[in-house]
């Protein structure tokens, strides 16, 4: 067999983005083993073309060379190829650990001897992400048509299960995702995405879940608590398996730039993505079905985007004059045209 070890980026959106390079790889006949942290590696679950996920044990950040080096060298002939997505020192360890005869990744991080097929870094300073991995494959990865767009799978079973748990039936409920990892400065004001669960609940008369990690629980509970009526909050009260089923059975999604968006992206769900001080030129939604909003041009924002976490000017306009009803009009049209033409969204 021709078998492959990937090397997972550590961020949700960004493992995500990574699966057209996975849809290439094993189109072209490698099996796949994917290295992952356990907060990202369900994503890799949820893609049909890995043949294995491998939970790393190691804390986010640190080194861990005596662990890394103890598992690279339990892995020694198990893989032909290596394909390191993140562009650290450490990430490229266990492949040179495992010795594994072609390994493949990006400049960076003073890796030379640690891969053997390194590959210039890109112009651009932040480039498209789907594009940026699906390169690591190569010219032999060829394809028609060429795989441009995160796509994935969980069984209609798993989903099922997971909505009774909470008492939810597919298609009849919205998931707000309010948070993002990296930042205050990508986030919609907590009071518009409140204005918003209380209109969709009013519209529809569905349910209206609000998702995200531990860290945004209480910014979760602060919109339920605005909204009024028709929330239900299980931010920090699921495993990310379990939100992601959430997502998939859900009839639509409004969130910042983050990872649940992509993984809304990617299960093609009708979904609004508020951009602030990131660039939907460089991580975008990839779905028919999404509609960002970004207002750089509208207000002639020169300082978006600025890629802060914090805005430095202390006004985040790029965010706060996003209009809930702006918002609410577009989720809308996106789920009634997905309705429309069920077949045509991807």
């Amino acid at each position: 067999m021709n078998r492959s070890l990937i090397i997972a980026p550590q961020w949700i959106g960004d493992a995500v983005m990574s699966q057209p390079l996975v849809a290439a790889l094993a189109a072209r006949g490698e099996v796949l083993s994917v290295a992952a942290l356990p907060w990202v590696s369900p994503v890799y679950r949820a893609m049909p073309e890995v043949a294995e996920v491998i939970d790393l044990p190691f804390a986010h950040g640190r080194l861990d060379w005596q662990a890394r080096r103890a598992l690279g060298r339990s892995w020694q002939g198990r893989f032909e190829h290596a394909y390191v997505l993140p562009n650290s020192l450490k990430s490229a360890l266990l492949p040179w650990f495992a010795r594994i005869p072609h390994r493949v990744g990006y400049h960076g991080e003073g890796r030379y001897l640690l891969l053997n097929d390194r590959r210039p870094a890109p112009v651009e300073q932040r480039p498209p992400m789907v594009a940026f991995y699906r390169a690591l494959a190569g010219k032999g990865a060829s394809v028609t048509p060429a795989p441009t767009h995160p796509v994935m799978h969980l069984p209609v079973e798993r989903v099922a299960a997971v909505l009774r748990t909470h008492g939810l039936q597919t298609g009849a409920y919205w998931v707000l995702a309010p948070g993002a990892e990296y930042g205050p400065a990508k986030c919609w004001p907590a009071a518009h995405y409140a204005d918003l669960a209380r209109t969709l609940h009013e519209d529809s008369g569905q349910p209206v879940v609000l998702l995200g990690s531990g860290k945004e629980a209480a910014l979760a509970e602060d919109i339920a608590r605005q909204a009024g009526a028709g929330c239900l909050v299980l931010a920090g009260k699921t495993s990310l398996d379990a939100a992601m089923a959430l997502i998939a059975g859900a009839r639509g999604l409004v969130s910042n730039d983050s990872g649940l968006m992509h993984v809304g992206a990617a299960f093609g769900l009708p979904q609004v993505a508020v951009f602030g001080s990131t660039s939907p030129e460089h991580t975008p939604p990839l779905n028919a079905r999404a509609e960002v909003v970004w207002l750089k041009e509208e207000l002639k924002l020169a300082c978006a985007p600025c890629f802060e976490r914090v805005c430095p000017l202390g006004h985040t306009r790029c965010l706060a004059e996003v209009a809930p009803e702006r918002v609410r009009r577009a989720l809308w049209a996106r789920v009634e045209a997905a309705t429309a033409a069920p077949q045509s969204s991807r």
